[in-house]
């Protein structure tokens, strides 16, 4: 599915065509520094019916969310350096016990994923707009 983002407002109808295609409970987001990734996952928190303010975990590495189908987990990976300090944060425990983990910079730890069955979505900056891919 691809999509161009013009304004805040159509992040909404992003969400709108992912969640009923939203099979796993793994999301990879991808996309440089200011794409949007956190803005995605704060429409896509308030649509699942988190009530949770949604911010960027950059420093946290991983935020907790609630709702009303089960814990959500979002994850910044991007001062991760190596696959260890991934392991070191008990990612695979998060994995295994969570209704939806969202991974922002998910490269460093990308290729553990083989064999999984995860989404992917990809957001490019284009001359004032975001293109979207999602997988």
């Amino acid at each position: 599915m691809q999509f161009t983002i013009h304004e805040i407002g159509d992040w909404q109808k992003v969400v709108d065509s992912i969640l009923p295609e939203l099979k796993h409970n793994i999301l990879l987001l991808k996309g440089n520094l200011g794409a949007g990734k956190t803005t995605f996952t704060q429409f896509l928190l308030k649509n699942l019916g988190s009530e949770d303010e949604v911010n960027s975990p950059t420093y946290s590495i991983v935020n907790e969310y609630s709702s009303s189908k089960g814990k959500i987990y979002h994850f910044d990976l991007y001062r991760l350096k190596n696959i260890e300090e991934v392991y070191d944060i008990g990612i695979e425990e998060y994995l295994d016990n969570a209704f939806l983990c969202i991974i922002e910079w998910p490269e460093v730890y990308e290729d553990e994923l083989y064999g999984l069955n995860y989404h992917s979505m990809s957001i490019h900056n284009t001359e004032g707009n975001r293109a979207i891919t999602f997988d």
